[in-house]
């Protein structure tokens, strides 16, 4: 691959998302990044050569800006990344129509319509479009029912992207649910066991391994298959 790869981060103010755009940038690839509130993006502001876009992802007329931005580029990788954890309590019994329409709108609707906006974008044949999901996101895994809300929502956008997927007119790119590992993020919390750069690492290698070989795989940073 060249050193002009082009990548489309969304939600990139920190954590992961910032993680990866200094991993990409530090790998040669030309990067564009969305953040909520650019003039608060001061650690990404200070990686060299970012271009930073505003975007606010569950919001139409927000996006339909950032489209219009962006609309003579094509891209290599198209990363959606931002998420949220949703209600403290991660109880189905305790949570509002509010906080289940948040919670389910950013994870589940908002990466999947924003794709839907920019997969005429990607590169043919070569480019990637990942998701940012997690290991939570497998039904048949058993573990995290304290985040019982958040792990459905990382199980629905899941099946959405693979009926996302299933419409897209050959040739499709590669799709990939990547899981990032525990990470010590504000999300992941200070018990975590991985750090963003490793993590990050991870992520962007398995975007290049998984470069060309099309389907819709669901893998950890690492590049462990996860059962769906």
């Amino acid at each position: 691959m060249n050193a002009t790869r082009t990548a489309l981060i969304i939600g990139a103010s920190r954590g992961l998302g910032l993680g990866l755009a200094q991993q990409l940038r530090a790998d040669g690839w030309q990067v564009t990044a969305t953040v909520r509130d650019p003039q608060r993006a001061e650690a990404l502001r200070a990686v060299p050569g970012v271009c930073i876009e505003s975007l606010e992802m569950d919001d139409s007329a927000s996006l339909d800006a950032l489209a219009r931005q962006l609309q003579d580029q094509v891209f290599d990788l198209l990363f959606v990344n931002a998420g949220i954890l949703g209600p403290d309590h991660q109880s189905a019994n305790a949570a509002t129509a509010a906080e289940l329409g948040h919670l389910f709108m950013t994870n589940v609707a908002a990466p999947i319509r924003l794709a839907e906006r920019f997969i005429e974008q990607l590169r043919p044949h070569s480019a990637v479009l990942a998701f940012m999901s997690s290991s939570l996101g497998s039904v048949a895994n058993p573990a995290g029912n304290n985040l019982a809300l958040y792990k459905a929502s990382k199980a629905a956008l899941n099946s959405l992207t693979n009926s996302f997927v299933c419409e897209l007119a050959e040739p499709r790119p590669t799709v990939l649910s990547l899981h990032p590992g525990w990470v010590k993020t504000d999300m992941g919390g200070d018990g975590a066991n991985v750090e963003i750069a490793d993590s990050c690492r991870g992520l962007v290698r398995q975007v290049e391994q998984y470069s060309g070989r099309g389907g819709h795989h669901f893998i950890d940073y690492q590049g462990q298959t996860i059962a769906w």
